[in-house]
């Protein structure tokens, strides 16, 4: 190849822009020259850095730095390079932990990729899109019953600090084993990283997943890109007819490192600080979560975004850009965090707008006007610290929100089959079930799982002997 080369080679003259740094700082760098270069092209540096061009002024261009060395300074000389932002695609990440250019964190070498994909693309045309019909099971007894979600939807996970959003979004990908998973950490500290990481390899999800780190001492340019490395990831195996799921963990870090390039690159500052195109930011990033219609392969990819909030103030600016963009939300609770109801997941603020129409028949019947006689029940209970006696009727609809309430709990990390969860949708329906949540689930573990396809009367013929069991053991 060399020897080709040479022997073509051809003397000219060649004409090459060249740009010098002016100043270098958080992240940033200034440059004067180079007045061809256009926004999010890659710049070559003296020294062997990297940077992208993030902003165009009148004499100088802002560029984020995405790779530094130690003899990066003023005064070096700048190239352009021509080349757009790609990352490499394909199934030998899967079990990879990459950064969001690319390289591998794991310490294992990285194999060669089929292919690479531009981290930011256009979002699939509406005819090249289908309906959001076939189920996403998150094994969340709350979420697939009564929020369902659907394969192509994106489904916004909000709350307080430390409420449980995590824990659902592990709970979702440690329940996917025939579908590719993204997980984006963005601005994590390294022990929480380390913990998702072994949580993932323990449940034994990190080899059907594929997990980007852009750690909190990572640079802002890093930390920004993330979420764009990892939906590119995942559009790659959609557009090759797969199912993907991809979490961004989380969002409203990702809107203050944006905010903060945006600042220190002297974009006007809007409401709360954040520039205006942080919405247009985060719209392009989740608009190309859908679901492929058949003639493009009929992929899909999901997108988990999570969002924090402050003191429950879901009116804040970024909270409210992601509500407006995603299919539904799944609202956190603090109050019923600290109350010992686990997922703390608020069902009045939750809502899911894709419904029963990503739920299976089987499901969808019996878990029908559950959330509706859920939402009642906790009307109802508020009369009982009156401690006023209430009707026959009105105690007995109590008493069954009750039983639903403690069915509804579900511990940390232990997602459930939708087999079993039709088990006890059943079950309760048949009003089979009372107690405590410790016995409901030594009832709910008796029951032995069908096909969704079963008729209804072979799933109460199955409860009804589990249970018949139950109460034989216990009598003397």
């Amino acid at each position: 190849m060399k020897t080709e080369w040479i022997e073509h080679y051809e003397f000219g003259l060649r004409v090459s822009e060249q740009g010098t740094v002016i100043s270098v700082g958080d992240g940033i760098i200034w440059i004067s020259g180079l007045p061809s270069a256009s926004m999010d092209e890659i710049l070559e540096i003296e020294d062997g850095s990297e940077a992208l061009v993030f902003h165009l002024a009148t004499n100088r261009i802002g560029a984020i730095l995405l790779k530094q060395t130690e003899k990066l300074t003023a005064g070096k000389s700048v190239h352009l390079s021509g080349r757009r932002l790609s990352i490499g695609v394909g199934d030998a990440l899967l079990g990879r932990i990459i950064d969001p250019l690319g390289l591998p964190l794991d310490g294992l070498p990285m194999h060669e990729l089929a292919s690479r994909r531009p981290i930011d693309v256009l979002s699939p045309p509406i005819l090249s899109r289908d309906f959001v019909e076939r189920p996403l099971y998150t094994g969340n007894r709350i979420i697939d019953t009564l929020i369902p979600i659907g394969r192509g939807q994106r489904q916004l996970l909000i709350g307080d600090v430390g409420t449980g959003k995590r824990a659902v979004a592990l709970d979702a990908v440690i329940n996917q084993r025939d579908t590719n998973c993204v997980y984006v950490l963005i601005g994590q500290k390294r022990s929480s990283v380390v913990n998702t990481i072994e949580t993932l390899k323990v449940k034994g999800a990190l080899s059907y997943t594929t997990v980007i780190v852009a750690e909190a001492t990572a640079m802002p340019g890093l930390k920004y890109l993330a979420p764009f490395s990892g939906c590119a990831i995942a559009e790659s195996w959609m557009w090759a007819g797969k199912d993907t799921l991809v979490i961004y963990d989380d969002l409203t870090t990702h809107a203050r490192t944006y905010r903060e390039l945006s600042l220190l690159l002297r974009r006007p500052p809007g409401r709360e600080a954040y520039p205006g195109d942080i919405f247009h930011l985060h719209a392009r990033l989740l608009e190309r979560s859908t679901c492929l219609a058949a003639h493009h392969g009929g992929g899909s990819m999901t997108a988990l975004p999570i969002v924090e909030t402050e003191q429950g103030e879901i009116a804040s600016y970024i909270p409210t850009n992601l509500v407006s963009i995603t299919d539904g939300q799944i609202y956190f609770d603090a109050q019923l965090f600290s109350g010992g109801f686990l997922p703390a997941i608020d069902i009045r603020k939750s809502v899911s707008r894709i419904g029963g129409k990503a739920q299976h028949p089987a499901i969808k019947r019996e878990a029908g006007r559950m959330k509706l006689d859920y939402l009642q029940f906790l009307e109802l209970e508020v009369f009982t610290r009156f401690g006023s006696k209430l009707e026959a009727g009105m105690e007995e609809r109590i008493r069954r929100g009750q039983t639903l309430r403690a069915l509804l709990k579900q511990e940390r990390l232990a997602p459930m089959p939708i087999d079993q969860q039709m088990a006890w949708l059943v079950a309760y329906n048949e009003g089979l079930l009372s107690g405590e949540k410790e016995q409901l689930g030594k009832l709910l573990r008796k029951i032995k799982p069908l096909a969704l396809s079963e008729p209804r009367e072979a799933w109460v013929d199955a409860a009804k002997l589990a249970l018949k069991g139950e109460d034989d053991e216990q009598a003397p």
